[in-house]
């Protein structure tokens, strides 16, 4: 099952790459490495996926320390120095900041705001017209609905996205894999995710999304399935514009 699980990720992974024209030859890709399932499992295929494409491009992983503690980054450095990727650290204050007396109400939206920010950055500095995230099609689905319900408005992640006028792209080679194959997969590779020291791990608004969307889950296998169809299947027609 869990050998399964990893020809499940090739093969939506390389479908995704495919359909949205993510990857092209000579591309340099900054892939953001948290140290968590979903990025660790992006950046070994996308290093994979060069053994059986006709074409070449360099990656380069960057992870950004929030500055929760001194220890996660060395775990994050060290498997990325152990597998012999090419790779940056960028040491930050975002967590302590985030998690501020000031900005006690959405901890999470600041600290990732600000992690963008500075891997924005950090393409410039490396001439990156690419970034990689490992978000998955959970994360997509569970972002909608975040957004209808905190965020008064409906969108979500998509696939590839131009920023700067188009002189900066993200790509997600993960939109289409469902969590539940990469947590497969991270068993079957043995990874241990990198806990950041985050003091509210499991207790965000995703989590509480989550929790909600897996109790439909469990009542019916079709209903994820059926969210991330009607995400690209939008009947504008029957939307209010204004309000």
């Amino acid at each position: 099952m869990s050998r399964y699980s990893s020809l499940q990720i090739k093969k939506l992974m390389g479908e995704a790459i495919s359909r949205w024209n993510m990857i092209e030859d000579g591309d340099h890709v900054l892939v953001a490495v948290s140290g968590g399932k979903d990025s660790l499992s992006l950046l070994w295929n996308l290093r994979e996926r060069l053994k059986r494409i006709p074409i070449n491009y360099r990656i380069t992983a960057i992870h950004i320390d929030p500055g929760f503690n001194d220890y996660s980054y060395k775990k994050v450095e060290s498997f990325l120095r152990k597998n012999k990727f090419e790779y940056r650290i960028i040491h930050s204050d975002i967590g302590k900041l985030a998690h501020s007396p000031q900005n006690r109400e959405n901890p999470c939206f600041l600290c990732s705001r600000k992690r963008k920010m500075l891997i924005f950055k950090a393409s410039e500095e490396m001439k990156c017209s690419k970034i990689a995230f490992a978000h998955n099609k959970d994360d997509v689905i569970e972002t909608f609905f975040i957004n209808v319900m905190y965020g008064g408005a409906i969108s979500t992640m998509m696939p590839v996205q131009e920023f700067f006028n188009g002189k900066i792209k993200v790509i997600r080679p993960l939109y289409m894999v469902d969590e539940n194959i990469i947590e497969r997969y991270v068993s079957y590779m043995g990874w241990e995710n990198v806990d950041l020291g985050c003091p509210t791990s499991g207790r965000s608004k995703r989590q509480e999304i989550k929790e909600m969307l897996n109790s439909f889950y469990r009542k019916n296998k079709k209903v994820k399935g059926n969210i991330f169809t009607a995400l690209h299947n939008v009947r504008t027609d029957y939307l209010p514009t204004s309000l």
